[in-house]
């Protein structure tokens, strides 16, 4: 489903992708609205669930989880209650950034970070190695990140 946006919720959201840590003022400043509409565009955006939730991106190398792993997992079954299952495994683990469903190939793609291999191998073990409806892991680990963007077009 999508909203209805006009002009101004799209200047408000490209301007919250650059930065959602600016007071109420500098984002009414920026897109030439008056502090009190942007405040009510913002709540009404918010709560509609356009935006989802305002997070810091942090480097993950200054914090120690150096290894980016994308993983494609293939399931035995891949039934919906299944696929909820696996699904249900992956989002309680902190490691786990990003889980989807993909087709064709793998039924999951899922991107994880963590410290170093031997992390990685012991979060694998956890979560997949001991998943009995898994029956292939292949993962990829990178080598140099040239682009990381969380910005959607609006």
């Amino acid at each position: 489903m999508t909203f209805p946006l006009d002009d101004l919720d799209r200047r408000i959201l490209n301007a919250l992708q650059d930065n959602a840590g600016q007071t109420n003022q500098q984002l009414a400043e920026q897109v030439h609205a008056s502090p009190p509409t942007c405040l009510r565009r913002v709540k009404r955006l918010t709560d509609a669930g356009v935006i989802a939730r305002q997070v810091a991106l942090v480097t993950p190398e200054m914090v120690g989880a150096a290894l980016t792993a994308i993983v494609e997992i293939t399931l035995d079954h891949q039934g919906a209650e299944r696929q909820q299952e696996f699904e249900a495994v992956v989002a309680h683990e902190a490691a786990v950034l990003q889980c989807y469903r993909v087709s064709p190939g793998p039924d999951f793609v899922v991107i994880v970070q963590v410290a170093d291999m031997p992390a990685y191998h012991a979060l694998a073990h956890r979560l997949f190695a001991t998943q009995k409806n898994v029956r292939n892991v292949r993962s990829y680990f990178s080598i140099y990140r040239s682009k990381f963007e969380t910005r959607i077009t609006v």
